[in-house]
């Protein structure tokens, strides 16, 4: 452990550090900061966003140790990495523009039946995108019909055994773990709450969402959009520091997901392309996931045997 600490956050409980954080992450990710630009000022941030310049200080800190940027002393903060999506989709290749995440799932959401189906670690990049839908929801400015997701996640009982996170000194590993633990209940919950809100105020005529829970150790993530295009991108273990809810940092060994490359692929009506072969074989592990190994269908399935 490092041992370092960043102070006491003047935002109560990490929430605005955490809000902060999430928001200029899936910016820079989908470009809304390009490779090479620079970040506002710190002051400008801080009144954007209406934190502290602290908070705002502990945000970029993050952010560097996670490879999205680079400071230094006397300088604004230069965007180094973004999120990379690999398409041979013949729009891909007519873009001027690096393929991002946030207009994929904006085209998606400009449909009539919306159905997402994801596998992940935590959920994190897929609630910003769902928000910004949303409001678009909400101006009228798109107006699906049905939105339908639905997601697995590690159980609770496998988060314990994962590989990652883990501190450079074994005893950080339970701080780091719970860290992963509000990650994951933080967004699952902000997810529920969107879509619930969608459909309490009426705002889409169906909205139907469900979370269920597997026993495998995520290697990679999965995003089936529309049950036509899928992005697929393994989780890539790394060496860096990790920042605690208290300002602290720890020496870790993690995994990217956010910022990992993800490959894009489309079924373009041809059944034996290597798009609609991917798409396939993607849709058949995460329906037979869904299915036959998560938790809840297994209880299910043991309900129904002892109901027989």
């Amino acid at each position: 452990m490092t041992g370092r600490t960043g102070g006491k956050d003047d935002e109560a409980g990490g929430k605005a550090f955490r809000r902060v954080s999430d928001e200029l992450r899936v910016r820079i990710a989908d470009g809304g900061y390009p490779l090479g630009t620079e970040l506002p000022s710190q002051n400008a941030l801080a009144r954007e966003f209406g934190v502290s310049r602290f908070t705002v200080q502990r945000v970029l800190t993050e952010l560097g140790n996670e490879g999205w940027i680079e400071s230094q002393q006397g300088k604004r903060s230069r965007v180094v990495r973004n999120q990379r999506i690999h398409s041979a989709a013949p729009r891909a290749s007519r873009s001027r523009h690096p393929m991002t995440l946030g207009p994929l799932i904006a085209e998606a959401f400009e449909r009539d039946e919306v159905t997402l189906d994801i596998y992940t670690l935590t959920s994190e990049s897929l609630d910003t995108h769902i928000h910004a839908q949303a409001e678009r929801i909400r101006a009228r400015i798109i107006a699906p019909e049905r939105i339908a997701l639905r997601m697995v996640l590690p159980s609770p009982s496998v988060i314990e055994l994962l590989p990652y996170p883990r501190g450079k000194d074994p005893a950080d590993d339970a701080r780091l773990l719970d860290r992963l633990r509000g990650i994951t209940e933080r967004h699952t919950a902000s997810l529920r709450k969107v879509l619930g809100e969608l459909r309490t105020e009426k705002l889409v005529k169906s909205v139907e969402y469900e979370f269920r829970h597997v026993s495998l150790a995520p290697s990679f993530k999965l995003y089936v959009i529309n049950g036509e295009e899928v992005l697929h991108g393994t989780y890539t273990p790394v060496e860096r520091p990790v920042m605690l809810e208290t300002g602290e940092e720890i020496d870790a060994v993690d995994v990217l997901g956010l910022g990992a490359t993800l490959t894009h692929h489309v079924r373009d009506g041809r059944p034996d392309s290597p798009g609609s072969t991917f798409v396939d074989k993607m849709t058949g592990w995460f329906e037979g996931v869904w299915t036959l190994l998560t938790d809840e269908a297994r209880a299910h399935a043991i309900a129904s045997a002892h109901a027989g």
